[in-house]
């Protein structure tokens, strides 16, 4: 398992909140350092850049909706729940964890564009350390190198087929 590295949250929540939408912006391609892992016309997929579980993968539509029920039809939602859980098993069968957590993060505050964290708690945390607490960036984020990231995302491109 990587080491762990000093995270900024006060930088990151600056960035977020004060500049453009960051999915739009790569789904635009105007932001580098992603990892993306598959885009099609309803989805973007893609590594979480500031992670604390391996494998952590993120999963947006593609036009920029706010609200994660409330912006979507009973069938959009639907749909997108099924790209989801195509994800959540592609990454399940990439890092092999003992749980795969699905939720939706994000805020009228920042973060606004709808996202699905798809993350895979490895097996041996200890029962404290999960859930939630496996999200946390104040113990640091995971210092996973390019070279890597790009292999984890490839390795998910593989199996989301």
């Amino acid at each position: 398992m990587p080491e762990r590295k000093r995270f900024e949250l006060d930088d990151y929540i600056q960035q977020i909140q004060n500049g453009p939408c960051f999915i739009c912006e790569m789904i635009a391609g105007r932001l580098n350092g992603n990892h993306i892992i598959h885009q099609d016309e309803l989805v973007i997929v893609f590594l979480n850049k500031y992670t604390t579980l391996y494998g952590h993968t993120l999963v947006a539509p593609i036009e920029h909706r706010e609200h994660v029920t409330g912006d979507f039809s009973e069938d959009e939602y639907t749909v997108l729940q099924r790209k989801v859980h195509r994800v959540a098993e592609a990454v399940r069968r990439t890092v092999e964890p003992e749980r795969v957590y699905v939720l939706s993060l994000g805020s009228q505050q920042g973060n606004r564009h709808v996202h699905w964290h798809v993350a895979p708690l490895p097996f041996g945390v200890p029962f404290k350390e999960q859930q939630l607490e496996a999200l946390r960036s104040q113990n640091g984020i995971l210092d996973i190198p390019e070279s890597e990231m790009a292999d984890i995302a490839r390795r998910i491109s593989e199996n989301l087929k």
